[in-house]
């Protein structure tokens, strides 16, 4: 679990291309300047870790790009000790910026193979997510709701109901909406029954998969 003064300087480098992107959240940028992302990945990846590129992670998945993980947690706008809903750990990259950020993260990941890597990865790194579960994350986690956020790091043709329950009044939703393209869809609960929606152009993910293996 190497991380040396040349993955930082890499770190650094990136940092600057997300500022040059529009990414203006200090709080993103400092958690994307300190984790290493290369040890999300597979080492074959490693030299490449720090480009601004997704790369797959096995089980049919991938890492994001990292724009997209930037993009997506500042429209969160996070604040220290914020209750988080993540749908899809994946890598666990993403939870990584979250926990960095002062998250306290509640991840749900479908494919067994990733909950098993990431459930070992994170100690290593001492990170501490409030709770990893193994489940389909089209229902959410009800026992845990409300939270203040909700992410959702995989395509949807829709929004899934229950996440949009499990939301608490002023409360962010960030999710990629679409079949083929998704547009980043933030929604923010108003009260009880209505929410605002923003859209923020077109991204590219892998589908949100219901009911679990």
């Amino acid at each position: 679990m190497k991380d040396t003064a040349k993955h930082q300087g890499l770190r650094n480098q990136l940092v600057s291309l997300l500022q040059q992107k529009g990414i203006t959240d200090k709080n993103v940028l400092d958690a994307i300047s300190k984790i290493p992302r290369h040890l999300f990945l597979n080492s074959s990846f490693e030299d490449y870790a720090y480009q601004d590129k997704a790369f797959p992670i096995g089980a049919g998945q991938t890492i994001s790009q990292p724009y997209t993980v930037a993009f997506q947690s500042q429209l969160l706008e996070v604040k220290k000790d914020d209750k988080v809903l993540e749908i899809g750990t994946g890598s666990g990259y993403q939870t990584a910026v979250l926990c960095t950020m002062g998250a306290k993260v509640y991840s749900v990941e479908r494919q067994n193979e990733l909950f098993k890597k990431t459930s070992v990865l994170f100690p290593k790194l001492g990170l501490r997510p409030k709770h990893l579960s193994f489940g389909d994350g089209y229902k959410g986690l009800p026992l845990h709701a409300p939270f203040d956020s909700i992410i959702v790091t995989a395509g949807a043709p829709i929004i899934p109901k229950p996440l949009m329950a499990q939301l608490k009044i002023g409360g962010r939703l960030v999710i990629p909406l679409g079949e083929d393209v998704q547009i980043m869809t933030l929604l923010i609960r108003k009260n009880a029954t209505q929410f605002e929606k923003h859209e923020f152009g077109e991204f590219r993910f892998v589908p949100l998969l219901e009911d679990k293996n």
